[in-house]
């Protein structure tokens, strides 16, 4: 195969500027789509350019999988009992990762709009009757990351959340604390000038400097853009082996700038995650910043800021960007890229990752601030099962504690961990190691370290029922569960029997958009529970 990838375009008699193709995709679909929109569907070779145009063909080609033909290909592989409007197949990546529900990135999180669909007091043509009312009161034993603590918030409703993580608590506070958003700005400009100056002591910025011109002619040649993934997704390109070629054909160029600065990748132990996962020179960016956070004073700032340091970690990591959600090995070279088509290097500084997400956090602490309601959520560090949620409310939101003793809770809304899918500790465990808080992954119900046999399902069923009977006791008698889950192994109404509660319905729903990035027609059931 040639080294260099050349393309002939073959003109189509129908062509679109990218304003006309935006105008014609939205009245198409239904649905507003940018220019930017468009602008992607080029860069990653969905669909072709030539001098400016776009073809309608290649358009029509993409869209028609929204046409019906995504929903009927769910329905052939999961059913005709899926509904396939709790697939949200409407809403943009934008609206789902909206405002603080991106401040950090999280394994196994649902999306806002399930939640709100369940929680919010509105009713369509499939949902007949509302649950929950503004001013309500509700329930999340499994926290994770917030989201129902955030969205409760935008539905007026008030909530608990429980986690036995305590890094996953700290992130579900973060998102629904109110903030002094000048004292952020301030701190931000000031650990941000700090930064700046201690990478300038090092030689990095220079290595940077005379790599990346280097990186980008190899690119434009080997690699161009839009062609090289146009081809690729028409099967014209062997992947895998060309991604090699050229992977070995700029390492000599890597390896001598790596020799001629100095560069220190590996660091000189690998006992723990941040000695494995980081180079040196990002590792002690990342401890001077740390020091620069622990000096703030204004303790919710100091909060959100380590959620910050936390999220450009996870970015700086050296793993390929495809493996982000899934740690394979570190990397120390230059490699084949398959998320962006080309030869891309690991991190050799956080800096812009540092400033990008202190800007983004601003602007998304912002956003929510628009919608916040004046109703009051909390999060609790502690083992559901067993949890005195009055108690260990008093320590940290005695209102909240009082709401809680006073009304009792109307009902849960919850995303269980699933049987031996998720290791949920270690997935943060950078964060772990820098910040040092107390790990509990023994107290994990479903974690992955257990498995998916048969002595780990009847362990998971156990807890899962466990958590519902101790949280029972601070339930309204009239109350509303709902628990959604992938159930896989049949194991909920087991679970629901173990806690002295019935089914009421079941909600299957597609779900579109997975974090791991697997095309697998997959679905997720909603259990509605009340008390038998």
């Amino acid at each position: 195969m040639s080294e260099s990838l050349a393309y002939s375009y073959q003109g189509d008699n129908d062509l679109l500027s990218m304003q006309e193709a935006s105008a014609w995709a939205t009245k198409h679909t239904g649905r507003n789509v940018t220019v930017s929109n468009i602008s992607y569907l080029i860069q990653y070779g969905r669909v072709r350019k030539n001098r400016g145009l776009i073809s309608i063909n290649d358009l029509e080609n993409y869209y028609r999988s929204f046409d019906g033909v995504r929903e009927n290909n769910y329905k052939l592989h999961l059913g005709d009992d899926i509904n396939w409007t709790l697939s949200f197949s409407n809403i943009k990546e934008s609206e789902t990762t909206k405002h603080v529900h991106r401040l950090h990135p999280y394994k196994g999180k649902f999306i806002p709009h399930l939640v709100e669909y369940f929680i919010g007091s509105h009713t369509d043509n499939f949902k007949n009757e509302i649950y929950f009312h503004q001013g309500d009161l509700i329930l999340d034993p499994f926290a994770g990351s917030g989201t129902t603590l955030v969205q409760a918030n935008e539905c007026g409703i008030n909530a608990v959340g429980i986690d036995v993580s305590a890094f996953n608590s700290l992130i579900a506070n973060c998102k629904i604390t109110q903030y002094d958003i000048e004292d952020i700005k301030k701190e931000s400009k000031r650990i941000s000038s700090a930064l700046r100056e201690f990478v300038l002591d090092s030689k990095i910025l220079d290595f940077q400097e005379e790599l990346l011109p280097e990186l980008n002619r190899f690119n434009n040649e080997f690699f161009p853009v839009p062609d090289y993934k146009y081809r690729l997704r028409q099967g014209e390109v062997n992947e895998n082996e060309y991604g090699r070629e050229m992977e070995k054909k700029f390492e000599p160029t890597y390896l001598s700038l790596v020799k001629k600065y100095k560069v220190k990748l590996c660091q000189e132990k690998s006992n723990n995650f941040l000695e494995k996962w980081f180079f040196q020179q990002v590792r002690d960016e990342i401890d001077f910043v740390f020091e620069q956070i622990k000096k703030i004073s204004n303790i919710k700032t100091k909060k959100i800021f380590m959620v910050i340091l936390s999220r450009t970690m996870r970015s700086c990591r050296a793993t390929t960007h495809s493996d982000l959600a899934t740690l394979i090995d570190p990397i120390t070279s230059t490699y084949y890229c398959s998320k962006h088509g080309k030869i891309c290097k690991p991190l050799f500084t956080i800096i812009k990752w540092w400033e990008s997400y202190c800007k983004d956090t601003i602007a998304r602490l912002n956003s929510f601030n628009n919608l916040r309601t004046p109703t009051m959520q909390y999060c609790i560090t502690a083992d559901s099962r067993s949890v005195d949620i009055i108690n260990e409310l008093r320590k940290s939101n005695p209102a909240l504690a009082e709401m809680v003793s006073e009304r009792k809770i109307n009902g849960i809304f919850s995303s269980p961990p699933y049987v031996g899918l998720i290791d949920y500790h270690e997935q943060h465990a950078y964060a772990y190691d820098l910040f040092g808080y107390k790990r509990n992954d023994d107290s994990e119900i479903g974690p992955l370290f257990k498995g998916k046999g048969k002595e780990a399902r009847q362990s998971y069923a156990d807890g899962i029922s466990q958590v519902l009977i101790n949280c029972k006791q601070f339930l309204a008698e009239d109350y509303n569960v709902f628990l959604v889950a992938n159930d896989r192994y049949n194991l909920y109404p087991k679970i629901a029997e173990g806690a002295g509660m019935r089914i009421m319905n079941e909600y299957r729903r597609p779900v579109l958009n997975r974090s791991e990035k697997d095309k697998t027609a997959y679905s997720e059931t909603i259990f509605h529970l009340k008390e038998v």
